[in-house]
């Protein structure tokens, strides 16, 4: 049975933090919210849009988090177009991902992001063949939810035991262990080790090389 890596995008393949934070603060003032405080807006990657406006805006109207939503993906999308969007590669990760196929692993991508916000990502980095399953928040529920990992070992042909899920929030580690999938954390994101063991990391990588022996 062929083996599955499953990786999560922002916080860690790439660490987009910055945009997702100016994009948020941009969203929050359309929708005439107080901006959230950025060690907050952190903590909220991994989530899908919506449920990420509602963490930061419990107490906003619906229309108030809807208008924050489309700002955001309006804001968002502008960044990407004028060629402000920061989204770089962790030292690392390319060459990870190349030996990862040299040792025979399928690779995928479970992520918040929408299609064309991965896809994008991808291409700026010349990853896009890198991965035979890519799965977004536009196609499933919010992680952690395990549509996401179900589909990708769907596409994989791949069995809960012989598929990793690595991500760097707990959502990853939650969704891990609902799709009964291995989880292992990685600490160069958005949420502490103890909180990805908490959320049933079997381990949380402190490096590429760290990452690839925990994978062996």
């Amino acid at each position: 049975m062929p083996r599955l890596a499953v990786f999560d995008c922002d916080g860690t393949l790439v660490d987009g933090q910055a945009s997702i934070c100016e994009s948020m603060e941009t969203a929050f003032e359309a929708a005439s919210l107080a901006a959230p405080d950025r060690h907050d807006i952190r903590r909220i990657v991994g989530l899908s849009l919506p449920q990420a406006v509602a963490r930061l805006a419990p107490q906003a109207s619906e229309d108030e988090r809807a208008i924050a939503v489309e700002a955001y993906k309006d804001a968002y999308r502008s960044r990407r177009m004028d060629g402000r969007l920061e989204e770089p590669l962790f030292d690392g990760i390319a060459a990870l991902l190349d030996r990862l196929l040299a040792q025979d692993w399928q690779l995928a991508v479970a992520t918040g992001k929408s299609d064309r916000g991965l896809q994008s990502c991808l291409a700026t980095h010349g990853l896009t063949g890198h991965f035979v399953s890519l799965q977004t928040a536009d196609r499933h529920p919010s992680k952690p939810h395990p549509a996401m990992l179900e589909a990708a070992l769907f596409e994989a042909g791949t069995q809960p035991g012989d598929a990793v899920m690595i991500g760097d929030t707990s959502f990853d580690m939650a969704m891990a262990r609902a799709a009964n999938v291995r989880g292992i954390g990685v600490d160069w994101g958005y949420h502490t080790v103890q909180e990805l063991l908490a959320d049933g990391a079997e381990a949380v990588a402190t490096s590429m090389e760290h990452l690839e022996e925990l994978l062996r």
